[in-house]
């Protein structure tokens, strides 16, 4: 039976394989495996080879090409469950993943290839005092910690990138680089990628996106208005703003809802059809038709109104209102020529009522799908709508500094997401990203489910959120998820379905393989380790870790319902209703086989050494051949 691979995607060999597609005769065999020969794919595209000595339009830095190796480099990790951690595990379809994004975004690349709606990240603006976490996934991450120094009580790698650092502008750039390249991949065809950035690095941020993503793809720039105050200590320019950037995958099929995100204007769209939500807008030109008084050719022309309003025609009717557009006895024009009108009129964009004695024809003007690149409004200050809110949630205790607004981040999402989008925060922090989805959704109705991935970066000793029992930032944001959840609750108990809202999560976190070294390298396996043979699953990983490690290598939905059941006396696992079926128990028989088999799931993984015999393993794999169900081992 053929095992489980249980590594993160080789994105070099998948590569390998698309040219191989396109350009067979490119590629060739060595001790290594399939390689490109360089020189012939090189003849094949002669005309666009760019010379290692000519310029080009590029953003270079030192390490970039060492980070674009890293992010398609495989890793040996997995996602382990944590129950107690998580909220309403057995039925939440939200995750919060802790652990270091990059290792996370890998271990995402099978299940949610192409399935992400949305992708939200806010990440250290590189002010000369943030955090970054170094990987280098060439030597084992123990070794590479023990030789560096910097390590934290949690095993996490971080160092400050501090502006005297000789490599400041590229440690950055090298940190976050592979990153997006991976988010990209990520995205479903008509995805958003949303990041946020302050002044420092915005131009650099900006090239980057615009290397992965293309130029083409970017669908704006948003200035956003945070801080009234400006910081206080600058020497010239004091900053007031922060930047969001966003892109699509495909901008051809990308689109942004119609929804209005100003909140007064929200108010004046008092109106209803089946299009949506509208307010009135008078036909009338407001200025007059030239310093003359001149008719502008074809804006002059007379609209018939029936008596009882239903009827509004530019053909001629006696007993219907003659309308002119003529307001306190000034002449102006109407906004359109009369063929537009008409036009317009057929798919009933035109109402006409009567005000103050005169009948008035307006058009329907709804709710706007063209947003402005300037958020100026109050409500986006992270001071009302985000350390605010958060003292609030924690009793009035300042847990966590100058987190997002809630609104901020809930509109950008009204913005491109969908009902039952999949958005994905790998800078996840206090979780307000989570925060907002579960807001927007109690509004709206929606089932958006979120993907939360927070590394455990510890609390400062000094700070409140330490003495409080929060020692990592990933406790401050589990439990604001937690605390936020049941308040939009309790907030929104009126309202028709709030039951319903999924307000709980769950915790999984990165760790190393549940495997042992033996699984991934048989053919270097010594005579004292031949022992390890006999299991080479770690001892104290449980059936559920194996099952979500299961989950990931074959791409299933870790937020998938899952149900244990006994059959024929195995405890075994079934995810997404029948379409996986794992039992990790020992001494299977074919009775076992054949009562799994009766469950018809579609695909099976069981133990390599879980078979009562050779002969017994020799016969299952037949049963399952013939049921034509999928089956491997680990």
């Amino acid at each position: 039976m053929e095992k489980l691979d249980l590594q993160t995607p080789n994105f070099t060999d998948k590569n390998i394989q698309k040219l191989s597609e396109l350009f067979p005769h490119c590629v060739t065999e060595d001790s290594d495996g399939m390689s490109i020969d360089f020189d012939v794919l090189k003849q094949e595209l002669s005309s666009n080879i760019i010379d290692s000595n000519k310029e080009r339009y590029e953003l270079s830095w030192p390490g970039k090409a060492k980070s674009l190796v890293s992010a398609n480099t495989p890793i040996n990790k997995t996602l382990r469950p944590k129950r107690k951690e998580s909220k309403h595990f057995d039925n939440a379809q939200n995750l919060y993943i802790e652990g270091d994004n990059f290792e996370v975004l890998k271990l995402l690349q099978e299940t949610y290839l192409g399935k992400v709606n949305v992708i939200y990240v806010d990440p250290p603006y590189n002010t000369g005092n943030d955090i970054l976490y170094k990987n280098d996934f060439s030597e084992s991450q123990f070794t590479h910690s023990e030789k560096s120094g910097e390590i934290d009580y949690l095993g996490n790698k971080a160092t400050s990138n501090v502006e005297t650092n000789g490599r400041y502008h590229s440690d950055w750039l090298s940190d976050i680089y592979p990153k997006i390249k991976l988010s990209r991949s990520l995205l479903a065809d008509d995805g958003i990628f949303i990041i946020t950035i302050d002044h420092y690095e915005l131009c650099n941020l900006g090239s980057i996106c615009d290397e992965i993503f293309g130029y083409d793809n970017r669908l704006g720039l948003v200035t956003i208005y945070i801080n009234p105050k400006g910081r206080q200590h600058e020497r010239f320019f004091s900053a007031s703003t922060e930047y969001m950037l966003v892109y699509a995958k495909n901008r051809d099929i990308a689109k942004f809802n119609k929804v209005a995100i100003d909140e007064d204007k929200l108010k004046k769209f008092n109106f209803l059809d089946d299009k949506g939500k509208y307010r009135l807008d008078q036909f009338i030109r407001a200025r007059s038709s030239t310093a003359r008084g001149e008719k502008p050719p074809g804006f002059w022309y007379p609209i018939y109104v029936s008596m009882d309003l239903s009827i509004i025609t530019t053909e001629e009717h006696e007993d219907y209102h003659k309308i002119f557009p003529i307001q306190n006895e000034i002449e102006y024009s109407w906004k359109t020529i009369k063929n537009t009108f008409n036009e317009r009129n057929k798919s009933g964009e035109y109402v006409a009522i009567e005000k103050d004695g005169n009948i008035i024809v307006c058009n329907k003007f709804y709710e706007q799908q063209v947003f402005r690149n300037i958020w100026i409004d109050k409500k986006y200050f992270p001071e009302f709508q985000g350390t605010k809110i958060v003292k609030e949630l924690f009793d009035g205790k300042n847990i966590f500094s100058y987190p997002k607004s809630v609104i901020a981040i809930k509109d950008i999402l009204k913005i491109v997401s969908e009902k039952d989008s999949i958005i994905l925060d790998y800078f996840s922090g206090s979780a307000t990203s989570a925060h907002s989805i579960m807001q927007l959704n109690a509004e709206d109705g929606g089932n958006r489910k979120f993907i939360m991935v927070q590394i455990p970066e510890v609390t400062d000793e000094k700070s409140e959120a330490y003495k409080s029992g929060y020692k990592t930032i990933a406790e401050i944001g589990k439990e604001r998820i937690r605390r936020a959840g049941e308040k939009i609750k309790e907030d929104n108990a009126d309202k028709e379905g709030i039951d319903d809202l999924d307000i709980g999560f769950r915790v999984l976190k990165v760790d190393s393989s549940n495997m042992k070294e033996v699984y991934f390298s048989p053919d270097n396996t010594n005579q004292d380790d031949m022992f390890d043979l006999a299991s080479n699953i770690k001892d104290d990983r449980t059936d559920e870790d194996l099952l979500f490690m299961v989950l990931l290598d074959w791409g299933v939905d870790l937020s998938v319902k899952i149900e244990r059941r006994e059959v024929s006396g195995k405890a075994t696992y079934f995810a997404d209703d029948n379409f996986l079926a794992a039992c990790f128990e020992e001494n299977l028989n074919e009775n076992f086989v054949k009562a799994l088999v009766a469950e018809k799931p579609r695909k099976v993984v069981l133990r390599d050494s879980g078979f009562a015999s050779s002969s017994v393993k020799v016969n299952v794999e037949q049963i399952f051949k013939q049921a034509n169900i999928e089956v491997k081992v680990i």
